[in-house]
């Protein structure tokens, strides 16, 4: 028999987007699919949005707002999928995504090995994506996988993966502890519970950039960064359950140099504890270095001004850029919507 497959849609105030992404999940071309929306406690009008899909294969449930995680784990409890497909409200599926996927397994894979795929970055028109491929981006052993997410801190989208159940069930439910990177925690288990991972080069994720209001964002909220640094933490332990030698603990340090950016210097214990483990492991943070063209603020100013302006700037010109690209799809949805005259 065909396998089914779960599309999982986690929803919270997205009623601009959840309209395309639900379009999206129901238009691919794996005939198999159930589509379960979960509303996590949306005061907005994103139920009742999600609710004009109701059908036979396209479920809608609202819950009081717990968070992302628990809103998965939800909806995880409601598929009878034979294979795991996460999307967020505000992302897109390529349509042949979970069919190129589910193709690509009947070759040399197993129920135990993960289908991931490319994504692309884009504001409001997924054509104009962007997908710039990572080391993240090929075949490898969840070690190998782990050692290049962690040592050159890169990382996969959470709708780029297909998840057998097996593997699922192996590896527990999304941690609802977690405020922040509970995807990247989560999938550091399911990467454990696998056999490897396939890359699938012509399936495609579509990942909405949306500023700081997205739920990655840490910006200076205690319980974020608190989030931030006990899924570090548990990505180290888990790297060095695969393997404990002197390669995986250099990745670690250089995960947590990588990460020592966002605490440094108003979380002084947050520095301090993050410090220690990379001693433990071996190494040493050097405190974090700026580009030439912001050495000249930090000989005028101290660390806040500093560390403020090279995450001003480029959200000012994702602000820019956003608005541009907003008014372009109004032009062009306006144009499409305009009778054509005979001689145009």
């Amino acid at each position: 028999m065909t396998p089914l497959v779960s599309i999982g849609i986690r929803a919270y105030h997205a009623g601009t987007w959840i309209v395309a992404a639900i379009r999206s999940a129901m238009a691919q071309t794996w005939t198999r699919n159930e589509i379960i929306v979960v509303d996590d406690g949306s005061t907005d009008n994103t139920l009742t949005i999600a609710r004009r899909f109701e059908s036979r294969d396209v479920s809608v449930v609202s819950q009081q707002n717990q968070g992302a995680a628990a809103a998965r784990n939800k909806a995880y409890s409601l598929c009878q999928g034979d294979y795991i497909q996460w999307l967020d409200a505000d992302d897109l599926l390529s349509p042949e995504k979970i069919a190129n996927q589910m193709r690509a397994r009947e070759s040399g894979c197993t129920e135990r090995t993960l289908l991931s795929c490319g994504w692309g970055c884009f504001m409001y028109r997924p054509r104009r994506a962007s997908f710039t491929p990572t080391p993240l981006w090929c075949d490898q052993t969840p070690t190998e996988w782990l050692m290049r997410k962690m040592g050159q801190n890169v990382h996969m989208q959470p709708g780029t993966w297909l998840v057998s159940r097996t593997v699922t069930e192996a590896a527990g439910p999304w941690d609802t502890d977690l405020a922040v990177d509970d995807d990247g925690e989560y999938f550091c288990r399911v990467l454990i519970a696998s056999d490897g991972v396939r890359f699938v080069p012509d399936a495609h994720v579509f990942y909405r950039m949306s500023g700081s209001g997205r739920l990655s964002y840490i910006g200076r909220s205690p319980r974020k960064i608190e989030s931030q640094v006990r899924s570090i933490r548990l990505h180290i332990d888990y790297l060095r359950r695969l393997e404990d030698s002197d390669r995986t603990r250099a990745a670690c340090v250089d995960y947590l140099q990588a990460w020592l950016w966002h605490f440094y210097p108003e979380r002084a214990d947050v520095v301090q504890a993050v410090t220690q483990l990379a001693a433990d492991l071996g190494g040493r943070l050097e405190p974090p270095r700026l580009g030439a063209k912001y050495e000249w603020i930090r000989r005028l100013f101290d660390w806040g001004p500093v560390k403020r302006t090279p995450m001003l700037l480029p959200r000012a010109k994702w602000v820019l850029l956003s608005a541009c690209d907003w008014a372009v799809l109004g032009v062009e949805r306006a144009r499409s919507a305009r009778p054509r005259l005979p001689w145009l």
